[in-house]
């Protein structure tokens, strides 16, 4: 029987394969929640997610200012990798983790690829600030 995670992880690795110099990836809830990862640990995948998901939330805050429109995706280059966040239906981001080796047009448009692959069908809504009575 094949359950949403791997089908998750089959989409993930169709796409992000072919990225030369992937490190690994996660899916995330927009509250920071590890939905999914590829090829990345289970502790690190929930630390990147965490953390991730703070870049997102303020790429948002600041398009919102800006009335700038949906967030497309964001790349963070560092000394030895690159970290590319796309939003992935309404309550999801996707992160993708790579080395230096990564060409930035190939990795920004799989990534894009990947989240709209994904978005189609996964689909996690946003919580709303007020509890139900």
């Amino acid at each position: 029987m094949t359950t949403t995670n791997d089908m998750i992880y089959s989409v993930l690795d169709n796409n992000l394969s072919r990225i030369a110099g992937v490190q690994g990836a996660v899916l995330l809830s927009n509250d920071g929640i590890r939905l999914s990862s590829y090829e990345m640990e289970r502790d690190r995948a929930e630390r990147v997610a965490a953390a991730a998901s703070g870049i997102a939330a303020t790429m948002k805050a600041l398009s919102r200012e800006v009335d700038g429109g949906r967030v497309i995706r964001q790349l963070v280059e560092m000394d030895d990798s690159y970290l590319c966040i796309v939003g992935c239906g309404e309550g999801s981001t996707l992160i993708v983790v790579t080395s230096r080796k990564a060409r930035l047009g190939e990795l920004g448009g799989e990534a894009v690829r990947t989240a709209q692959a994904l978005g189609e069908w996964l689909s996690t809504p946003e919580r709303s600030g007020t509890q139900p009575s």
